[in-house]
């Protein structure tokens, strides 16, 4: 198993905790994009700053760049950072999709088909000719194929689907070169990687040859007691995923969590979060929720479901770390050591 870390910003301390989290052993560094910051531009800052590391994006939103300009974006980090660029992609959501950028949320699986095509085609340095069901190009009129100007990109850019829903995670094992999961217990994996390996099969290939990543906040305490106190903390936290993020017929977490068999507790806490009542819904939010998707606890607990990560096929571990930078990076340098002892373990 392999250490990434999530980073947000670009303050100096985010900038040396990179630095730092790159010399303790981190092997990725995996920056979000939702309706602040971008995802490419930190990590072509980070690409200066570091030597080693991946450079992740986690994740840019499919439709807010044309794929022409996500290619362009991409390859410019890749020739700028020796090869490091690994490009996370995820579909969104209506509310910021339509909500943010202004473009519609239709076809968001077309349009994750088309956008991993046309890039590859871009860096390969074909031209780019493409008649998909999200997007022609080129389309009717003077236009012409065109092949980009940069050389081809070499190595190729990884490409990895952030995926939820049965039919996104087929198209993950079918296409891409990774997944990063989400609102994923390693206990029901199988809800899963079942479709994962189901779209390897119409790709033609098998899932050992994707990278596994799963994301998850990661929280030395100094006892079980508070391990578990940290679990019920971030379980309230999981309330606003689970009541805003998305509608009562869309809500790519909630399926998530159904599918693992918490169906009757999602729908409770939605209702309780829609009619504003959100200390009551946080409360309702199943303790295993906080607990079982993340890394809490003394470093015991934690080296316990991180075995049950390495056991389901997780490859790379995206950890999620707060407070202050010498905290941070303490806590990067506990679990690199923990992961390691996991890893020289033999599987059960």
């Amino acid at each position: 198993m392999q250490v990434g870390v999530s980073a947000s910003g670009l303050t100096e301390d985010d900038v040396t905790f990179v630095v730092e989290a790159e010399r303790l052993g981190a092997t990725s560094v995996w920056v979000p994009e939702a309706w602040g910051y971008d995802a490419l531009t930190p990590l072509a800052y980070l690409a200066a700053r570091t030597s080693t590391i991946r450079l992740a994006t986690g994740i840019v939103q499919v439709g807010a760049r044309s794929p022409a300009m996500l290619s362009m974006q991409a390859m410019s980090v890749q020739a700028m950072s020796g090869g490091r660029l690994l490009l996370g992609l995820g579909s969104s959501g209506p509310r910021v999709m339509e909500g943010w950028h202004g473009v519609p949320f239709e076809r968001p699986l077309a349009a994750m088909r088309d956008t991993i095509d046309i890039v590859r085609k871009v860096a390969a340095g074909e031209r780019l000719v493409h008649d998909g069901r999200a997007y022609r190009l080129p389309l009717h009129g003077e236009g012409r194929g065109i092949r980009s100007m940069a050389p081809p990109t070499e190595p190729p850019i990884p490409m990895f689907i952030a995926s939820l829903g049965p039919k996104s995670l087929e198209l993950t094992g079918e296409i891409a070169d990774g997944w990063l999961g989400n609102a994923f217990m390693a206990e029901h994996a199988d809800v899963f990687l079942d479709a994962i390996r189901a779209g390897c099969v119409r790709g033609g290939r098998t899932i050992d040859e994707l990278e596994l990543v799963m994301p998850v906040a990661v929280e030395f305490t100094p006892d079980e007691a508070s391990g578990e106190a940290a679990g019920r903390r971030h379980a309230d936290g999981y309330a606003f995923t689970i009541g805003a993020m998305g509608t009562a017929d869309q809500n790519f977490y909630n399926r998530a969590f159904t599918e693992q068999g918490y169906g009757d507790d999602v729908a409770a806490v939605y209702d309780l979060w829609q009619a504003g009542r959100r200390e009551e819904a946080a409360a309702r939010v199943p303790f295993d929720i906080g607990f079982k998707t993340n890394l809490l606890g003394t470093p015991d607990m934690v080296a316990k479901r991180v075995r049950r990560y390495r056991d389901a096929g997780i490859e790379t571990l995206q950890a999620k770390v707060g407070g202050p930078l010498q905290e941070r990076i303490d806590t990067v340098a506990q679990l690199v050591e923990i992961v390691h002892e996991v890893s020289a373990e033999p599987t059960s």
